[in-house]
């Protein structure tokens, strides 16, 4: 960053005074043409080093707009899409922000992971509370707006589809002193606060983050009721394949999960347990 003038300035007296050939130069006259030369100096001085800062913005710009872009940058420049609005010429940069308007900002989720030869990017909007797949106009724009704006020579695949499937079974150890054998509360409150913790656990999974059964059994403990929460069986599924089974964890492939509720309804067992 260039220094100021009068630092300059005082960068050349302080030397002047250390100078016993100038040491001579004592008139304290701000017109004295020591003086004057010096001011003369660092103004020139200013300026070269004003220019500098200024040719090392615009370097820095042009570096930025060429180097090749992380996935995070993929990530961001998707969130960013505006449903309907065309993009200026030879730009990635829309004219104006609009506020944050599901209706023309409809990305609200996305992720991007690189495969072999590829960069796939998965993204999903809100439809009132739940998360929901594009639709396929807003799916056939997006796609024309990432291909305009992404790196020369970078392939994408570029997806937003219905939340992967999970189809749960639980075996729930309950205290007869809060729930009921159908696992209501019994004050009330709730008729199945197993289930809710389970869509709730399932909503707050990060996009594209992993769903872990070991996580999953922690959310099932802190139910207020539950003594004891197993998980006899978990398996999931996307689009038309096969339900496959989850050991230990889950990489949705839509990038967020639903649970399957007739499944579940008919395959969640309780049993009375006491103090654990």
């Amino acid at each position: 960053m260039a220094r100021t003038i009068a630092q300059i300035q005082q960068t050349i007296k302080d030397a002047k005074a250390a100078n016993p050939t100038l040491s001579n130069l004592t008139s304290t006259s701000m017109v004295a043409i020591w003086q004057l030369w010096t001011y003369i100096v660092a103004v020139c001085q200013w300026t070269l080093e004003s220019l500098f800062d200024a040719h090392k913005i615009e370097v820095t710009g042009i570096i930025a707009t060429q180097k090749p872009h992380t996935l995070q940058w993929y990530v961001v420049m998707a969130k960013k899409f505006q449903y309907g609005v065309t993009l200026p010429p030879d730009t990635d940069v829309y004219a104006v922000v609009p506020p944050a308007d599901p209706a023309v900002l409809v990305v609200q989720y996305a992720a991007a992971v690189e495969l072999a030869g590829l960069v796939r990017i998965k993204v999903a909007r809100m439809s009132g509370s739940a998360l929901a797949a594009l639709t396929s106009l807003q799916l056939t724009a997006f796609s024309a707006y990432m291909n305009r704006i992404k790196d020369a020579g970078v392939r994408l695949q570029l997806t937003s589809g219905p939340p992967d499937e999970l189809q749960l079974a639980l075996h729930i150890f309950y205290d007869p002193l809060v729930l009921d054998s159908s696992g209501a509360r019994i004050d009330g409150t709730s008729a199945d606060p197993v289930k809710t913790a389970v869509k709730n656990f399932l909503e707050h999974l990060p996009f594209n983050g992993l769903f872990v059964l070991n996580f999953l059994i922690e959310a099932l403990q802190a139910i207020e009721g539950v003594r004891i929460g197993q998980v006899v069986s978990a398996q999931a599924h996307y689009g038309f394949t096969s339900f496959v089974p989850i050991p230990v964890e889950y990489v949705p492939d839509a990038g967020y999960m639903a649970l399957d509720e007739p499944f579940f309804d008919m395959h969640i067992t309780y049993s009375a347990h006491g103090p654990v």
